[in-house]
C-alpha cells in the first residue's frame, strides 16, 4: 500500500528545490526554483535547453535519454523547458533549440560543440568529467596516452609546484575541448622521449621546460603534427570549420578495428601529401557516427556506397563538392578529384528545393537555387525570414509577416521573403543559430547583409523598413470610394 507524506514536508521540497527525475529517466528536469542549487551541486553537468514543439528536440531525446543512462554515477544530464522556464533560459542566452552548455560547479564553462547521438555525448562528455591535463607517472603511461589517434599534448615540468605547470593547466582547462592533454614532473620521462619523432596524432615538447628559460606558457604556440597532416573528425568540428576541408568518411573504429581504419587513411594521406601544401586540410570520421550530418548537408543515404570511402569537401566560404566517382584503392579518384577541384571543374553541391512554380504571392519564397536572383538582386531590398517548419514562433509570425508583404504589395523597391532553412543551404554571411531569424539585405550591399533583432509586430518591421530601406516604403492604401457598405 503507498503512503502519503506527511503535508508538512511538502513545502520543505518546494523550498529546496529538489531536482525532479521523469518516470523512467535519468535525466534531471530542472526549473527557474531549482536550476542554481542543482547544477551548483555537480562538478561537470550536461544540460539541454529545449522547447517541445522543436523538431530538433525531439529528434535529440531518445539520444540524450540514453547518453543520460550510461553516463549515470559520471556525468548527470539535465534539461530545461524554455517555454516554462524563460527566466533560466533568458539568462543563459538562449535563442535556439535545442542549445546544449556544460556547466561546472554551478558556472557554465563552454557550450556543447559535440556529437548530437548517445554515443557521441558519452565519448565527449567523459573527456569532459576528467582532470583538464592527466598526470603520467612512468614511461608506460607515457606511451599509452601518447598512442592515440586524437591530437594529444604532454608537458614536462621539473617539480609539481611549477608556475608553467599552473600555466599549463589553465591552458588545458581552456582547450580540452579541442586537444588531450598531460603532464608529468618526471624529467627522465622528458629526456627519454628527446629525439623522437611525434608520434601520430600527437604533438609533444620536446625539451623539458624549466622557469629560468622561459616566461608564461602558451600551448596554442605547440604545432601539431596530426593537425598540419591528417586527424579525425571528433567533437572538434568547430575548429575545422574555418579551413578548406577534404573529409573521407567511412569506417573509421581504432579501437575494435585499427587495421581497418588505418589501410583506407594510409590511402587517402598517400594522396594528402601531395595536396596539402596548396591550402586543403585532410581529415577522416566514422560514416556511422556522421550519418545524420551527410544527410542533412549532402543528402547522401546510408546505402550510397557505403562501402568505400565517401570524399567531401567544405570550404570556409560554405561551399560543397561530393566526389561522384568511386574511391579507388590505387588513390587516383581522389587526386583526379582534387586536380578538378583547384582547376575550377567541379560543379557545387546546394542542398535546395524546387523552384516555387508559383511565387506570386506577398511573401516571395526563396530556395538556395533562387536564393541569388532574388535575394542578391543588387536592386532590391530584400527582408528575408528563415524558418523552419515545425518551429512555433515561425507559425506564431508567419500571419503578421504575410500582412507585411500584403502592406507592400505596391512597392516594387522591397521584397518580402522567407526561406525554409531546414530545407535549403543558407549562405555563410548569413548566421542562422535558430528560428525564425530575419536579415535585411539592402540593395547595393549584398555582401554585408543586416541582422533583425526588434520586435515581430508588423509595426515594429515597418518602422525598422522606413529607417533602413534604401527608398521610403509606398504602403497599400484601400480605396476609400470603393468601400461598399452592404
Amino acid at each position: 500500500m503507498s503512503r502519503l507524506l506527511p503535508a508538512v514536508t511538502l513545502p520543505l521540497l518546494a523550498l529546496l528545490g529538489i531536482a525532479v527525475l521523469a518516470a523512467g529517466s535519468d535525466v534531471l528536469e530542472l526549473s527557474d526554483s531549482d536550476f542554481d542549487y542543482t547544477v551548483a551541486e555537480h562538478e561537470t553537468m550536461l544540460v539541454e535547453f529545449f522547447a517541445p514543439w522543436c523538431g530538433h528536440c525531439q529528434k535529440l531525446a531518445p539520444e540524450y535519454e540514453s547518453a543520460a543512462t550510461q553516463l549515470k554515477g559520471t556525468v548527470p544530464l539535465a534539461k530545461v523547458d524554455c517555454t516554462v522556464n524563460s527566466q533560466t533560459c533568458g539568462r543563459f542566452g538562449v535563442n535556439g533549440y535545442p542549445t546544449l552548455k556544460i556547466f561546472r560547479n554551478g558556472q557554465e564553462a563552454s557550450a556543447y560543440d559535440g556529437p548530437r547521438s548517445a554515443e557521441g555525448i558519452v565519448s565527449y562528455m567523459k573527456k569532459q568529467a576528467g582532470p583538464n591535463s592527466t598526470p603520467l607517472h612512468s614511461q608506460e603511461g607515457l606511451d599509452t596516452f601518447i598512442n592515440n589517434f586524437d591530437a594529444s599534448v604532454v608537458g614536462f615540468f621539473s617539480r609539481s609546484d611549477s608556475v608553467l605547470l599552473a600555466e599549463f593547466k589553465k591552458a588545458a582547462s581552456a582547450m580540452r575541448d579541442s586537444y588531450r592533454f598531460a603532464h608529468t614532473t618526471g624529467l627522465e620521462l622528458g629526456l627519454k622521449d628527446k629525439g623522437r619523432s611525434s608520434c601520430e596524432g600527437s604533438g609533444k615538447l620536446k625539451d623539458s621546460l624549466e622557469e629560468s628559460g622561459m616566461g608564461i606558457f602558451n600551448v596554442k604556440e605547440i604545432q601539431l603534427t596530426a593537425r598540419r597532416d591528417i586527424g579525425k573528425i571528433c567533437e572538434n568540428k568547430d575548429n575545422l570549420k574555418n579551413r578548406d576541408l577534404v573529409t573521407a568518411y567511412y569506417n573509421v573504429d581504432y579501437l575494435r578495428n585499427p587495421k581497418g581504419s588505418n589501410y583506407w587513411r594510409n590511402r587517402i594521406l598517400k594522396v594528402a601529401t601531395q595536396f596539402q601544401s596548396r591550402g586543403l586540410s585532410f581529415s577522416v570520421a566514422d560514416r556511422q557516427e556522421f550519418q545524420d550530418d551527410l544527410e542533412e548537408d549532402f543528402g547522401i543515404s546510408p546505402s550510397d556506397g557505403a562501402e568505400l570511402p565517401l570524399i567531401t569537401i567544405r570550404t570556409r566560404e560554405g561551399h560543397k563538392y561530393i566526389m561522384q566517382e568511386e574511391f579507388t584503392r590505387d588513390g587516383k579518384a581522389l587526386e583526379k578529384f582534387l586536380e578538378d577541384y583547384f582547376a575550377g571543374k567541379l560543379k557545387r553541391f546546394l542542398k535546395s528545393e524546387p523552384r516555387p512554380e508559383n511565387n506570386n504571392g506577398p511573401v516571395k519564397v526563396v530556395v538556395a537555387e533562387t536564393f541569388e536572383e532574388i535575394v542578391n538582386d543588387p536592386t532590391k531590398d530584400v527582408l528575408i525570414e528563415f524558418y523552419a517548419p515545425w518551429c512555433g514562433h515561425c507559425k506564431n509570425l508567419e500571419p503578421k509577416y504575410t500582412e507585411l508583404g500584403e502592406q507592400l504589395a505596391d512597392d516594387h523597391n522591397i521584397v518580402i521573403a522567407k526561406m525554409d532553412a531546414t530545407a535549403n543551404d543558407v549562405p555563410s554571411n548569413y548566421d542562422v543559430q535558430g528560428f525564425p531569424t530575419i536579415y535585411f539585405a539592402k540593395a547595393g550591399m549584398k555582401d554585408s547583409p543586416m541582422p533583425y533583432e526588434g520586435a515581430r509586430e508588423v509595426k515594429d518591421l515597418l518602422s525598422f523598413l522606413k529607417k533602413e530601406a534604401t527608398h521610403p516604403p509606398i504602403l497599400k492604401r484601400e480605396d476609400e470610394e470603393q468601400k461598399v457598405c452592404s
